[in-house]
């Protein structure tokens, strides 16, 4: 009787570890990919956020949105929807790279620069490499985490 019984435990076993592995098939993305243009839309208008007041930025964020900033602060959906106190000018997206894991996770690679005026007035380009999570939800794709890094500019 325990023979039939590992057997079936075996087989139950090694068809829940393939599950995974079929679930989370990647893919890039593609330019012409609605949800690719939608990202990246989203995105632009988060840089563009740096520069001037973008009122639909609230939505890109899901309310349990997390951020780390270059200096390793850790900030929220408010913060990140909001505009800063001194806006920066002449903001510009890079290039940008989703690439997809199953249907409902998307890791989008980018870069970004923007003006900045120091503190005597004088402006400086920041440039900024960044990682987001997207997840869709409920059927609505929404940032979930992201990582900002300051590099040198080119």
């Amino acid at each position: 009787m325990k023979a039939p019984t590992l057997a079936f435990a075996l087989a139950v076993l090694s068809s829940s570890l393939a599950m995974p592995v079929c679930a989370q098939q990647a893919r890039w993305g593609k330019p012409e990919d609605a949800t690719v243009r939608m990202i990246h839309a989203s995105e632009k208008m988060w840089l563009d956020s740096d520069c001037s007041a973008q009122p639909g930025l609230k939505d890109v964020f899901a309310d349990d949105f997390q951020g780390t900033a270059p200096s390793g602060k850790r900030y929220g959906k408010k913060e990140a929807a909001s505009t800063p106190d001194t806006p920066g000018h002449d903001c510009r997206l890079g290039a940008i790279t989703v690439h997809f894991f199953g249907d409902s996770t998307a890791v989008v690679y980018g870069s970004e620069s923007s003006m900045r005026n120091d503190q005597s007035g004088k402006a400086h380009k920041h440039c900024l490499t960044w990682t987001d999570t997207w997840l869709k939800r409920s059927g609505r794709w929404q940032i979930v985490a992201a990582q900002d890094n300051d590099v040198t500019c080119k």
